[in-house]
């Protein structure tokens, strides 16, 4: 396919669906990446004739109108790595068997279960993962000690992790060792860090929602691909993002000169 306009390598990549554009820079410090026999620097624009290679393999752009493009929704059961490496054992690649290059939008530890989403969109990946878009991430959590309204008050309120203190978020008791918790943020295995520095162990974590789409029946280790009415409240939601930690930097320089 003919690119109308030149495009910077790292994003020809990700949307050609070989990986996201955070990955495709990797392989372009690694000098894994060609262009017409000779490696790139970050930055570089893929013009219209170019060969791009990637460990020897051409990468192919998609079509502009997405029509090409797969978006899954993913009930992860444990014991599944969310991983592209195909030498892992269990990984998310191998146990769904797509037929299309897929990838995992985001991760869920090997210890959690739940709502994961796959994609050949490079593109979509960047913009849900950006930390300021404060999408809502909904999770069932069990304990191993009864919950009260004080663990509830101080998990809403941040708990001091990873050098940070976690963002407001959201927490209702469902019985007596189960609650869930809506964040909008993803520190590594950030509720499980939450839960132990208030003097609990999770026995269980389950992630039930993303942004709009729900697990709901989805049974575990099956997979559905994302209806056109989920692909539009996503799209809706990305369209009212806020810009990237980057992209505000780049404003303010621009305004103070």
């Amino acid at each position: 396919m003919k690119l109308s306009i030149e495009k910077r390598l790292n994003k020809y990549i990700s949307d050609s669906g070989f990986c996201s554009r955070r990955e495709a820079d990797k392989l372009i410090e690694q000098q894994r990446v060609k262009i017409n026999g000779r490696l790139p620097e970050l930055g570089t624009k893929v013009q219209q004739n170019d060969l791009v290679l990637v460990d020897g393999k051409r990468i192919n752009t998609i079509a502009d109108n997405n029509a090409d493009r797969v978006y899954i929704a993913y009930n992860k059961p444990i014991g599944i790595t969310c991983t592209t490496e195909r030498d892992v054992q269990g990984n998310i690649i191998d146990a769904i068997k797509h037929k299309n290059r897929i990838f995992p939008i985001g991760r869920l530890d090997k210890a959690s279960e739940g709502l994961i989403f796959l994609t050949s969109d490079g593109d979509i990946v960047n913009k849900i993962l950006r930390a300021e878009n404060a999408h809502d991430k909904e999770y069932l959590v069990t304990v191993d000690k009864p919950l009260n309204s004080r663990f509830v008050e101080r998990m809403q309120r941040g708990v001091p992790i990873l050098d940070t203190i976690t963002k407001p978020c959201v927490v209702m008791i469902k019985s007596k060792f189960v609650f869930s918790i809506i964040l909008t943020q993803g520190l590594n295995r950030q509720i499980r860090r939450m839960c132990e520095y208030l003097g609990y162990n999770v026995f269980k974590l389950k992630r039930t929602r993303i942004m709009t789409v729900r697990l709901d029946n989805l049974k575990s280790d099956h997979w559905r691909n994302l209806s056109a009415k989920e692909m539009t409240e996503i799209n809706n939601a990305l369209l009212r993002s806020s810009k990237t930690s980057a992209d505000i930097r780049q404003t303010r320089v621009k305004k103070f000169h």
